[in-house]
């Protein structure tokens, strides 16, 4: 059996327990987490699609525990990153320090905390453009580049940024070109009654919940080789690229709108959606869900829509009506 013929075992084994795991996954998750199934899904569904995702929260809503824990879950290196304005390229990608040996001095390359395969960084728009920049190339390449040499990051790689939506004075809002980079933009609402008082009883006591791994590296690989394969059919792909296009007609309440890269990301997240739901097929409502995270950010709302108070989410569900 040569390599391809046991890569495609593999990959047929995984579509059989896909159902399983992800069910699995998300109870393990549950151990930790409190509610916020759309937010913890949201985030699977950037990483099947080898994306990555911007949180918009007010603090304190469990955003480093969530991603802490899938990293936990998935047997994945979790790396941290507090962005903040004096924070440098170099603090994130790494820097090469000099090393002496028997009287000879040479340069060593020290990897910075964007070498892992999940990497939060909190409240990016603290970060410098010129930091903000370093990561670009980390989300998009999937390299960085220190003194003209280039350092390919492991794969998987996923980028899981925050911004503090109350607390904007003194930080650098991320450019159009960097926001179009996140596939998802998710919103985190703050619990319910009952989840938090569940919270409450939950993290009040001695013990603490443990999650056990439940899922791998390669495993997550098959999962996103999957995830391209999970058909859809042409009249929901013409849909999806209908709804992007329906963004970029003049309106008074759109400046702007999305890009190319968001019609392939909606279909991309339609997909990993039907996966995770345990389909073979992409759904209208996959297409429909998905169209919110993947289009929220890339909508440039006109000066008038923001002062009568219309949100992008507004503008999306009126797209979403339209086209049918």
């Amino acid at each position: 059996m040569n390599s391809s013929e046991m890569s495609a075992g593999n990959l047929s084994q995984t579509y059989r327990l896909a159902s399983e795991m992800f069910n699995t996954l998300f109870a393990e998750i549950g151990k930790v987490i409190v509610g916020q199934q759309e937010y913890v899904e949201q985030m699977i569904i950037a990483m099947l699609c080898n994306g990555h995702a911007l949180v918009e929260s007010n603090p304190g809503l469990g955003k480093t525990l969530t991603i802490s824990t899938i990293a936990k879950v998935m047997d994945l290196r979790f790396s941290r990153i507090q962005c903040t304005p004096d924070l440098m390229p170099a603090d994130i990608t790494g820097t090469n320090i000099i090393e002496e040996h028997g009287g000879v001095k040479s340069f060593k390359f020290q990897a910075g905390p964007v070498f892992a395969n999940i990497v939060l960084a909190d409240e990016i728009n603290r970060a410098s453009p010129k930091t903000q920049s370093a990561m670009l190339e980390a989300m998009q390449e999937k390299q960085i580049t220190v003194a003209n040499d280039t350092y390919v990051l492991d794969k998987p790689f996923f980028i899981l940024a925050t911004q503090n939506p109350i607390e904007m004075e003194g930080t650098f809002p991320l450019p159009e070109a960097q926001l179009d980079r996140f596939l998802l933009k998710i919103l985190l609402d703050y619990p319910t009654y009952e989840q938090e008082l569940s919270i409450v009883n939950r993290y009040t006591k001695m013990d603490t919940p443990q999650v056990r791994k439940v899922m791998n590296k390669s495993t997550l690989l098959d999962l996103q080789k999957l995830t391209t394969e999970v058909p859809i059919s042409d009249q929901l792909k013409s849909r999806a690229v209908k709804i992007v296009l329906a963004t970029r007609q003049s309106s008074e309440h759109i400046e702007y709108g999305a890009s190319p890269r968001a019609s392939i990301g909606l279909i991309m997240a339609a997909k990993a959606r039907a996966l995770i739901k345990g389909r073979n097929y992409v759904s209208e409502e996959d297409i429909e869900v998905m169209a919110y995270p993947i289009l929220r950010h890339r909508i440039g709302l006109s000066f008038e829509s923001e002062r009568r108070g219309i949100t992008a989410d507004q503008m999306i569900k009126g797209i979403l009506s339209q086209v049918k």
